[in-house]
């Protein structure tokens, strides 16, 4: 660790302790069973990322057993947690730092109804408000890959890439999101389930009703860029 640096050990030691934390938001929100699913962060002003070890109880996740990569993918030898295998989905996650970059954060869940439309291989339509606040439009499909290399990682960028939505639908498999960092992706999870529960319940009971496109514009914007801040000449 010291090779790199006093700044960049601080930055891999704070993230180390986001990472593990977030995954709590996981079984929290109830979108992963066992040990699937998985969170990954971009270390700030580094080419390195931090991911969760493969096959650990939720439980048992700590800072200290997360797993610090570069960019291709590789376990940094003689770090904290190095002697553990990483996430299987760590070639995916180090494809979408290497050709995002402005991505900070990547999750991966099984979470049960992203997952049933990811299984039919068919995008979520942007029918609710809330989707075009989070996502600006519908939420897209990337074609089916098998895990182990970085097809998946491939999928995603062919996906998202051009795209508003910060959640993608992989063919047979599940979502994936992006966000600027961790905890922003870990939200997109989060609310991608949302959506896709809602619509799916929502077209058990009839024909769904499109927004305008004008509508879901004005909705992403104002949500993106006005919502949550400060009015202007407010004390801060």
């Amino acid at each position: 660790m010291s090779s790199f640096g006093p700044r960049i050990e601080v930055a891999v030691a704070r993230l180390r302790d986001d990472i593990a934390r977030l995954h709590a938001e996981l079984t929290r929100n109830d979108l992963v069973v066992w040990t699937g699913g998985n969170v990954s962060g971009r270390v700030p002003g580094a080419d390195l990322f931090v991911i969760k070890p493969s096959g650990v109880d939720y439980a048992d996740l700590a800072p200290e057993n997360m797993i610090l990569c570069d960019l291709g993918g590789n376990v940094i030898q003689g770090t904290p947690g190095s002697d553990r295998s990483p996430s299987s989905d760590t070639a995916a996650h180090a494809y979408v730092y290497r050709h995002m970059p402005e991505v900070g954060g990547v999750v991966h869940t099984h979470s049960t109804y992203a997952t049933a439309w990811a299984a039919r291989g068919e995008a979520i339509p942007c029918v609710i408000t809330a989707m075009a606040d989070e996502f600006g439009g519908p939420v897209p499909v990337g074609t089916f890959a098998i895990i182990g290399d970085d097809t998946i990682g491939r999928g995603i960028v062919e996906a998202l890439t051009g795209h508003r939505s910060r959640a993608v639908l992989m063919q047979n498999h599940g979502p994936f999101t992006i966000g600027k960092d961790a905890r922003d992706a870990v939200k997109a999870a989060v609310m991608v389930e949302d959506v896709a529960r809602t619509v799916h319940i929502a077209r058990q009971g009839g024909k769904l009703i499109p927004i305008p496109q004008a509508a879901i514009d004005s909705l992403f914007t104002r949500y993106q860029n006005v919502y949550g801040q400060a009015p202007q000449g407010a004390l801060k």
